[in-house]
């Protein structure tokens, strides 16, 4: 539709609004007359002064009605959207009437000094409210109606968790929307005054309490969780209840989120696994504590992986001198230099390098060094999967331990200020192969540390929600594919923190760092996977175990149904932030640590051998079955 055609239409509706208004101001005057004789007209003529009032009104009418005009014009009578009217627009209406009526009083009375009844004044405003508020919500009125008459056609019966604000905004659009096919039906609300109120329409039934019979009362298909300022753990006790339903769950974002352009209104989103850890995110202060980084040289290994990527998004902002991205897979880097080349264009021209190449590899990482002596060094290059490492034990010892040896030994022979190695909390008494190789690459960042003026340390922490390879992205495969959902063991449990909290925890890690610590994340309570398994499938709007069916194979190689943050002989030491602790290092023989460590080199070479038995000598805490593996009977276990 081109700008003429719609300026045609507003022109004629504006019309028909001033011809209505005439008619609405000759009405009231006629009307406001008549109800001072209880609306007889044979009682009105047989008045004396019935004859002049009747000819005052008319001689004053053309005036008043321009005046009105006037008025209603001043006061946007004819530019509102009155589809939207709302409590506002009500109240200019009133505002402007009762003008009309006052400029009616003084011209009539005072300037043409027209008689009238007192009470004609009083009157005839009421009456302009009504006949003008008609017009005006009428189309409102008549639309809202039509939508209940036509709610039983909707196809998704929805219910709302709060009555606050937002929840009243949310049910007025969706009541008069007609993009939104959804029926609200009922309302829940923990205010005992609020219970049995209604919000335009929908009643207010119950307390969380009730949320299930309502759902099975009401027939309801979403659930649409109105409550944008509440805590986290707040909205998890409510989720819980929520997944007792079959409905699909929504959160619907803060009003202050949408002002500020942080989400759209299409963000109304479906309730997000982070939403069922039952805590808040982690907060970080960087600015007060990344001074470190910038004008530094910083080297990240593995930068284009799950956490080195995170890494480069959050280092990139303190403008470090040059940022240098190391990564053996091309892909990977290729897609985070694109990234950060599409947020900050001018930084990335001149202080951002990416390279290809890997960490087992000596003389590329030595070249690195050489040629760009970097000041801080984030390792966290490394085969991180633990099935996968069980069955190819040697490559988990050629890339995450050689590898770390390797970068270590340039970071101390270039003399850097900082190294820090993202290790995992599967290295405390390790039961696999890729949690034993952590705990050496630990061992070695330790005996290092007492080498020379560079600050070796390691950042412990669990599972990141999000990344490549973690349970959650299978878990929302196996849902799309139809199921079964596959969990190992329905007591397994394990520590979650998101890729944002546990990257910048390991930044401020870096600044605590005097040399030879084990950080250890706090990453809040264990969560049971069987429960996040559940709480997916209901999040994805089926019934586990009726439409989705959770398969339990049984503890995989090497994993526990638990995982340690801290070995008991290391002790814990607190830093200023309290979300990170300092596990103390462990004494040992680092001469002979690194004659042991020359010899599993030798032997992970030799593609046949079991290394299961190297390692736990060099790793007493290492737990494991001889005769198992890869290479105890020619075959994958």
């Amino acid at each position: 539709m081109n700008e003429n055609v719609i300026n045609k239409q507003l022109l004629i509706r504006r019309v028909g609004l001033i011809i209505y208004d005439i008619i609405a101001v000759m009405a009231s005057s006629a009307i406001g007359l008549l109800m001072r004789f209880d609306m007889s007209y044979k009682e009105l003529i047989s008045t004396m002064d019935s004859d002049i009032w009747i000819d005052n009104i008319w001689k004053y009418l053309p005036i008043s009605i321009i005046t009105t005009i006037v008025i209603f014009h001043l006061f946007h009578m004819y530019q509102s959207l009155w589809s939207y009217a709302g409590m506002s627009e009500m109240g200019s209406l009133i505002a402007a009437c009762l003008l009309s009526g006052v400029a009616q009083f003084i011209g009539m009375r005072f300037i043409a000094k027209y008689a009238m009844p007192r009470t004609f004044y009083f009157t005839y405003v009421m009456w302009l409210v009504i006949f003008v508020a008609l017009s005006r919500f009428a189309y409102r009125v008549f639309r809202t109606f039509v939508q209940k008459r036509n709610e039983t056609a909707r196809n998704v019966n929805v219910m709302v968790i709060g009555a606050g604000e937002a929840a009243n905004s949310l049910i007025r659009e969706m009541n008069t929307s007609r993009y939104i096919q959804k029926a609200v039906c009922c309302v829940i609300d923990d205010d005992p005054s609020k219970i049995g109120a209604y919000i335009h329409g929908v009643k207010v039934v119950g307390n969380r309490g009730y949320i299930v019979e309502a759902a099975a009362k009401y027939d309801i298909d979403e659930i649409i969780v109105a409550l944008p300022s509440i805590s986290k753990k707040e909205t998890r006790e409510i989720l819980d209840i929520c997944q007792e339903t079959k409905c699909d769950l929504k959160t619907l974002p803060g009003i202050y989120q949408l002002v500020n352009g942080e989400v759209s209104v299409s963000q109304l989103r479906k309730v997000d696994v982070t939403d069922l850890l039952g805590r808040d995110p982690v907060q970080t202060d960087l600015d007060s504590i990344m001074g470190y980084v910038k004008d530094k040289t910083v080297l990240v290994t593995g930068g284009g992986g799950t956490i080195g990527s995170e890494l480069c998004r959050q280092i990139v902002t303190h403008k470090p001198k040059l940022l240098i991205i190391f990564d053996i897979y091309e892909n990977n880097a290729y897609d985070i230099q694109q990234e950060l080349r599409m947020k900050y264009p001018k930084f990335c021209e001149d202080h951002l390098l990416v390279l290809i190449g890997s960490v087992r590899n000596t003389a590329r990482v030595e070249d690195v060094f050489e040629k760009y002596h970097p000041d801080i060094i984030y390792h966290a290059a490394a085969h991180k999967h633990v099935p996968l490492m069980e069955i190819s034990p040697n490559e988990a010892i050629k890339n995450n331990v050689m590898g770390t040896w390797k970068v270590c030994e340039a970071a101390f022979k270039y003399h850097a200020e900082k190294f820090v190695l993202i290790s995992t909390d599967k290295a405390v008494n390790p039961t696999n192969i890729m949690g034993a190789t952590k705990r050496i690459c630990e061992m070695i960042v330790q005996s290092y540390d007492k080498k020379g003026d560079t600050s070796f340390v390691a950042v412990r922490f669990g599972n990141v929600l999000g990344s490549s390879g973690s349970v959650i992205p299978l878990f929302k495969k196996q849902i799309e594919a139809g199921g079964p959902v596959t969990v190992t063991d329905p007591r397994i449990i394990r520590y979650f923190m998101t890729i944002p909290e546990a990257v910048s925890l390991v930044l401020q890690a870096g600044v605590y760092a005097k040399g030879g610590e084990i950080f250890v994340l706090d990453m809040g309570e264990p969560v049971k996977i069987l429960d996040m398994a559940k709480n997916l499938i209901r999040l994805s709007g089926y019934v586990p175990g009726e439409d989705i069916e959770i398969k339990f194979t049984g503890l995989r190689p090497g994993e526990k149904l638990y995982e340690e943050m801290l070995m008991e002989e290391e002790g814990l030491q607190d830093t200023p932030n309290k979300l990170i602790h300092i596990g103390k290092p462990i004494e040992m023989d680092e001469e002979s640590f690194f004659d042991r460590l020359s010899e599993l080199n030798i032997e992970s070479k030799k593609e046949k051998a079991d290394v299961r038995s190297w390692i736990k000598d060099l790793v007493p805490t290492y737990e494991y079955t001889p005769g198992t593996g890869m290479y105890s009977d020619g075959k994958n276990e």
